[in-house]
């Protein structure tokens, strides 16, 4: 039997025990007790692809330009109906009506936080509380995903729901972009949005928090699959976003995506010229090729 190579290292000796175990009773039962504790330290399940910087721009051309609508079009021409397009409450923060600044296209790098079972400070002195929060961000909910920025990344982030917390804030968001960042996206919230909307760096999101992260949150994984408006997102996946909304699209599918994709969009290019001359309307940045 051939095993994937996500299966972690402290899981495959015992998982081969499990399923070679049919021998014997004895075989199997050891088996068992051996697959159950690997089980029990925890197993990744799906894998997290690696690709080189160069695959990544040669993914991202087949992309650029390309609307959303066109590439929900293309996944459906591939057999993906219905599949990556995340809720709409996942919405662009700020929209650039001319130049349609706020569009993106990226290569998915993820992030997930979860919501924290310890509670709060509580009212300490300044000192104090200042180390108590700065310990929190070094050792609990840190931005360790930020190494893995670069040209053409986008950033998605699954959130601990329901929290008033701001994970994304002005400033965090302005260092990714200097690392290649040209958008993100979460599940859940964002703070100092009127910064945000003036540095116009591309954010997607479901609602303002205002909270800091220490006592609300904990980083859980760093480039593992993760779930944002309802579409599992994948490292390395497609990542589609405009005033429609964000589609993922599978990084194996998506020069098939792309391919269709395109026949549409540049099918609606070519009408619309001709209505806009028609009607004496001036080309703008939807339109040019």
């Amino acid at each position: 039997m051939k095993f994937p190579g996500f299966i972690r290292d402290l899981a495959i000796p015992a998982l081969l025990v499990l399923v070679a175990g049919g021998a014997g009773p004895g075989r199997a039962d050891a088996g068992q007790a051996a697959g159950a504790a690997a089980l029990k330290a925890g197993v990744n399940l799906i894998a997290t692809p690696v690709y080189s910087e160069a695959d990544d721009q040669k993914a991202l051309a087949l992309f650029q330009g390309l609307r959303v609508a066109d590439v929900v079009d293309g996944m459906d021409a591939a057999g993906l109906q219905g599949i990556g397009t995340m809720d709409p409450a996942i919405h662009p923060l700020w929209r650039d009506t001319q130049n349609l600044g706020h569009r993106f296209v990226g290569v998915a790098v993820t992030a997930r936080y979860v919501p924290t079972q310890d509670p709060p400070a509580g009212k300490l002195a300044t000192e104090a509380y200042d180390a108590w929060a700065g310990d929190w961000y070094d050792k609990r909910s840190s931005e360790a995903f930020a190494e893995l920025i670069r040209k053409g990344t986008a950033l998605v982030i699954e959130d601990a729901p329901g929290a008033d917390v701001g994970s994304i804030g002005s400033y965090n968001i302005l260092d990714w972009k200097s690392r290649g960042c040209v958008g993100v996206v979460t599940s859940a919230t964002a703070r100092d949005t009127d910064e945000i909307t003036m540095e116009r760096v591309p954010l997607y999101f479901k609602e303002p928090g205002r909270g800091i992260r220490p006592g609300r949150n904990e980083l859980e994984s760093v480039n593992r699959p993760v779930v944002c408006g309802g579409a599992l997102v994948v490292p390395g996946d497609i990542i589609v976003a405009d005033g429609d909304g964000v589609v993922v699209v599978p990084r194996a599918r998506a020069e098939a995506v792309a391919r269709y994709a395109r026949k549409i969009m540049e099918s609606d290019q070519d009408g619309r010229r001709g209505l806009y001359k028609k009607l004496g309307l001036k080309d703008d940045a939807s339109v040019r090729k």
